[in-house]
């Protein structure tokens, strides 16, 4: 069998991926303001065990009036901080994973209930709820109270809320951090003319509208040590006539590029209710692809990529350099691990688990 692509080895800067798998940030809305609690160590601990290259910390506020709820996890004190750091020491003890973080402002998305209580949005006086804000004050969806407009100050305050929180992840040793900049929060609503309908330098033109991600980008990649990796997520189409696109998704890649991002994770959607989106499988991976083409470092592919010949030829027709899992890898928290005995690769397995390699299997498992 031809050595598999999908278990190639790859290197970010100073981080090493034992292969090209990457697990995707996927918020569990269980944190006690802000803080990570002990589902949080269940859940990315045994994720820490699948054998994929690479952990992302789901998306994590820099302030508290950037969660998407009231349960998100964040990293804007000492408390937030001391809580993953805490959770990050104990996952590794037991796995060697790299670690990475998504950070995160929801903007007029924010202040929502639960997905498992609903998701609606909270008013500012609910007990649960506060002001959001945005780049203008146009509300996600009918019926929502608008967001308040963010002035030069407000925009600051958020900058440098991104950066401190690159510097608490640098303190906690996290391996490399992730700008969140799609989805339809807070950087992708000022890059979409959807949402961004603001007449100063920061609205308009393209270049305008690249400025403040730009600028938040530049905050956290130089509060975040220099040797490690700063990555970029991003939706390549709002999927809605007017909107965000591919075209305009390379525009900012190749500026993104120049500043010093070290990869870029393409998603879409998320920015506008009216979004009109062909879900099928793999149905990003034309927009990672345009992309790649376009940019010298590594692309991302993401989005109901469940198969292990699927993943496998994401990466070996060259459509992106790897591919992140995110509700697979939730249902099946050992995916690499089949992918790899599918393949011919390797994986690394705790040693408590090597005695169920397979006998047909013998190699699956790369001993530490």
């Amino acid at each position: 069998m031809n050595k598999s692509a999908l278990f190639t080895p790859l290197r970010i800067r100073n981080l090493d991926l034992v292969n090209r798998i990457v697990i995707a940030p996927m918020c569990q809305y269980s944190a006690d303001n802000g803080r990570m609690s002990d589902w949080h160590l269940i859940h990315l601990g045994h994720l820490a065990l699948s054998g994929a290259a690479l952990l992302t910390i789901e998306a994590t506020a820099v302030l508290p009036e950037g969660r998407i709820t009231y349960g998100d996890v964040g990293l804007w004190d000492d408390a937030t901080e001391a809580a993953m750091g805490n959770t990050v020491e104990r996952i590794r003890r037991w796995s060697a994973m790299p670690i990475a973080v998504q950070l995160a402002h929801a903007g007029r998305k924010a202040s929502t209930e639960v997905p498992w209580k609903g998701g609606q949005q909270l008013a500012p006086n609910d007990p649960h709820g506060w002001q959001t804000v945005a780049p203008s004050p146009i509300a996600f969806a009918d019926g929502q109270g608008a967001p308040a407009a963010l002035d030069r100050s407000g925009m600051r305050a958020v900058r440098d809320a991104f950066a401190a929180a690159a510097a608490r992840a640098a303190r906690i040793g996290l391996d490399a951090v992730q700008v969140h900049a799609a989805h339809g929060y807070l950087l992708h609503q000022f890059l979409s003319p959807l949402a961004n309908q603001r007449t100063d330098e920061y609205g308009g033109s393209l270049e305008n509208r690249l400025r403040f991600p730009l600028e938040v980008f530049d905050a956290v990649r130089a509060a975040f040590p220099a040797g490690k990796a700063v990555s970029v997520r991003v939706s390549a189409m709002d999927w809605c006539d007017g909107g965000w696109d591919v075209e305009q998704t390379i525009a900012f890649a190749r500026k993104l590029q120049e500043h010093g991002c070290d990869a870029i994770h393409v998603s879409s959607g998320g920015l506008h209710p009216g979004q009109k989106i062909p879900v099928g499988p793999g149905y990003q991976v034309p927009l990672a692809r345009a992309v790649r083409a376009a940019v010298r470092i590594p692309v991302v592919a993401v989005g109901l990529i469940t198969g292990f010949e699927q993943a496998e030829a994401i990466v070996a027709t060259g459509d992106a350099d790897l591919v992140a899992l995110a509700r697979t890898v939730l249902y099946d928290a050992r995916w690499p691990w089949h992918a790899a005995a599918e393949l011919g690769g390797q994986v690394r397995a705790p040693k408590q688990y090597l005695r169920c390699e397979p006998a047909r299997l013998r190699g699956l498992f790369d001993l530490p």
